[in-house]
């Protein structure tokens, strides 16, 4: 990759069977070890995006077209079988649904292990101790009682932490966050994303934020996109965005969210980002 170039950076439309014009000419740049936060409504096409940038689209009858570039790499013109050894290594990804994305079938320690096995090839030793750091990256046991339990037996919590921990075993360049705070209660969530952070400073990893929470994004990241009917519409600074939105349907998102405050205040204090997003 070139000194000084973008970790990724796309310009992309999408079209499904069904649908054109999902995507149409959504342009961004990521920058090594920096958190972008790509925010939108439901429908808006933020999945559609997750899914572009690791060449998964077909999956869900949809193609893409523009320029796909990642570590200097141009990922459209690449083979499936040099995806794979991308996809989970220098760029992996966290979902939404937390015990739905492990396999109720096997133990932690079966799939921690499969998830390490797909991108290495070292010994039983060299395994073993990159899942036990992963998992103390992300505040968990790594003690064989532990990885014997079967995702049934952890709370929602727990579960989105063997993901990220599964997710950061090849400490990826870039991790795609997707909804992946939007199924755990509040103080989870805070929880989760104080993780992301001190992963982000840790391993200088970028990450992606996906989110239609506007407080998580302006909590945790340092630029934002705002998506809009299939189009980026505004970016910036986080707090340049979200203290001058120039863009109409950001200003709405601020005022339904200034107004939402308002209406269930309780006294609480504020952060200084969310004093920001009330002003």
């Amino acid at each position: 990759m070139t000194p000084g170039a973008p970790l990724l950076s796309f310009r992309l439309s999408v079209d499904y069977a069904n649908h054109r014009g999902v995507l149409r000419d959504v342009s961004l740049d990521i920058q090594p070890g920096e958190i972008l936060g790509l925010v939108g409504e439901s429908g808006s096409g933020k999945s559609t995006i997750a899914l572009a940038l690791l060449r998964l689209l077909s999956l869900k009858g949809g193609t893409a077209s523009g320029q796909l570039t990642f570590e200097g790499q141009d990922l459209l013109q690449k083979s499936e079988t040099e995806l794979r050894a991308i996809r989970g290594r220098r760029i992996s990804i966290v979902l939404q649904s937390p015990v739905a994305s492990l396999n109720p079938a096997l133990r932690l320690g079966t799939q921690l292990k499969e998830a390490w096995r797909a991108h290495a090839h070292g010994g039983e030793e060299e395994c073993s101790r990159t899942i036990r750091t992963a998992l103390e990256n992300v505040q968990l046991p790594s003690d064989s009682q532990f990885l014997r339990r079967r995702p049934s037996q952890l709370s929602v919590g727990q579960a989105q932490r063997v993901n990220i921990a599964m997710a950061i075993l090849h400490r990826p360049a870039l991790l795609i966050a997707d909804e992946a705070t939007s199924a755990l209660d509040t103080i989870t969530q805070s929880e989760i994303l104080d993780l992301f952070a001190r992963l982000n400073r840790d391993l200088d990893m970028a990450i992606l934020y996906i989110s239609h929470d506007l407080l998580s994004v302006a909590t945790l990241c340092n630029c934002v996109a705002i998506l809009h009917q299939g189009q980026i519409v505004e970016t910036g600074s986080t707090r340049q965005v979200f203290a001058s939105p120039t863009h109409p349907y950001t200003q709405s998102l601020l005022n339904a969210l200034r107004l939402s405050r308002i209406a269930h205040a309780t006294g609480d204090s504020l952060t200084p980002t969310h004093e920001l997003l009330l002003r």
